[in-house]
C-alpha cells in the first residue's frame, strides 16, 4: 500500500474523524473540468478521491454514473487521460490519496505489472476493481503490492461471513461496504438495518471501512457513518455537476455539494495526512 494512503488512513484513525471519499467520473463534466474539480473537493474536505475510469458497460452503475461514462468517453477519455489527470494533480497536490474505481477490462488489458508501474508513477494509491472477484485477485495483487498499489475490495450485503474473512485477510488500503443490493445512487432503505450490517462487517474487519453506494446528501452520509469509518458519495455529486458550463462553474458546484457532508461528518478538510 502506498506510504500516502496509509498515513491518510492512520491520521483519520488517530483523530476519530469519518473519512469523507467523493467519486467523480474522470472527464466528466468535461475534461478540462477534472483537475479543478479534484482540486475543489479536497479544499471542501475530501479526505480521499475515488476517480472513475470511463467504461463502455459499467455493471454496477446507475443512471448517473453509466451517463458520466458516456460522456467522457464521447471526450475521448481513456486509462492514459485519467493518468495523466491524476499526474497533473500531483503539481500541486501531493498528499490527498487518489483512489481509481472502475472495471478490470481497461486494467487486463495493459497487463498487472505495466499498469501498476504506469499508475504509481502517475500518483495514483489504490484501485478497485468492481468485477475483479477475490479468487481472480491473485493474478493482479503481487505486482500491485510491488509497487506499492492498493488493491481495495469490496463487500455486500450478501457477503457470506467465509468470503467476507477471506476479502478482509487479503485487502488493502481500506474495505468497500457496498449498503445495498443494487446499482450505484439508487436509496439506502432501512438505514438502521444497514448500520447493523456496516457494524458487524467493521467487527470483522482490521481495515477501515467505507460505505458506498446510496448516499445522496448530508442526513444519509451522517446516518452511515455513525456505523463506518468514512463515506463514499458519487451519484449525487456527479447530478450536482452534470451541465455545468465550463471547469470554474464544475469546481465550484462540487465544492458547494460537498461542504455541507463535511460539516455534517466533522472537521474541515486540510487533514495532515504526511508520513
Amino acid at each position: 500500500m502506498s506510504d500516502r494512503l496509509r498515513a491518510r488512513l492512520d491520521a483519520l484513525r488517530e483523530s476519530g474523524r469519518k473519512a469523507l471519499v467523493p467519486f467523480v467520473t474522470a472527464g466528466d463534466p468535461s475534461p478540462e473540468a477534472t483537475v479543478p474539480v479534484l482540486h475543489a473537493l479536497v479544499a471542501a474536505g475530501a479526505d480521499v478521491i475515488e476517480l472513475g475510469v470511463p467504461f463502455s458497460d459499467p455493471m454496477a452503475d446507475g443512471p448517473v454514473i453509466q451517463r458520466s461514462s458516456e460522456r467522457a468517453l464521447a471526450s475521448g477519455v481513456g486509462m492514459q487521460a485519467v493518468l495523466d489527470f491524476v499526474r497533473e494533480f500531483r503539481q500541486r497536490d501531493r498528499d490527498t490519496p487518489v483512489v481509481l474505481m472502475g472495471y478490470l477490462n481497461p486494467v487486463d488489458i495493459r497487463g498487472a505489472e505495466p499498469f501498476a508501474r504506469a499508475a504509481v508513477d502517475a500518483g495514483v494509491d489504490g484501485v478497485l476493481l468492481v468485477d475483479l472477484p477475490p479468487e481472480e485477485a491473485d493474478a493482479f495483487r503481487p505486482a500491485f503490492d510491488a509497487h506499492g498499489l492498493a488493491l481495495v475490495p469490496l463487500a455486500a450485503p450478501t457477503t457470506s461471513p467465509e468470503r467476507l474473512a477471506r476479502i478482509c485477510a487479503d485487502a488493502r488500503g481500506y474495505l468497500y461496504y457496498v449498503s445495498l443490493a443494487g446499482v450505484t445512487g439508487a436509496d439506502v432503505g432501512d438505514a438502521g438495518a444497514v448500520g447493523e450490517r456496516l457494524a458487524w462487517v467493521r467487527g470483522q474487519c482490521g481495515l477501515p471501512v467505507m460505505a458506498g453506494f446510496g448516499i445522496k446528501d448530508a442526513a444519509t452520509a451522517a446516518a452511515l457513518a455513525a456505523h463506518a469509518d468514512g463515506v463514499v458519495v458519487g451519484s449525487a455529486l456527479i447530478e450536482a455537476m452534470a451541465g455545468a458550463d465550463g471547469p470554474e462553474a464544475a469546481a465550484g458546484r462540487a465544492s458547494a455539494f460537498l461542504a455541507p457532508l463535511r460539516a455534517a461528518l466533522g472537521g474541515s478538510g486540510g487533514l495532515d495526512c504526511r508520513a
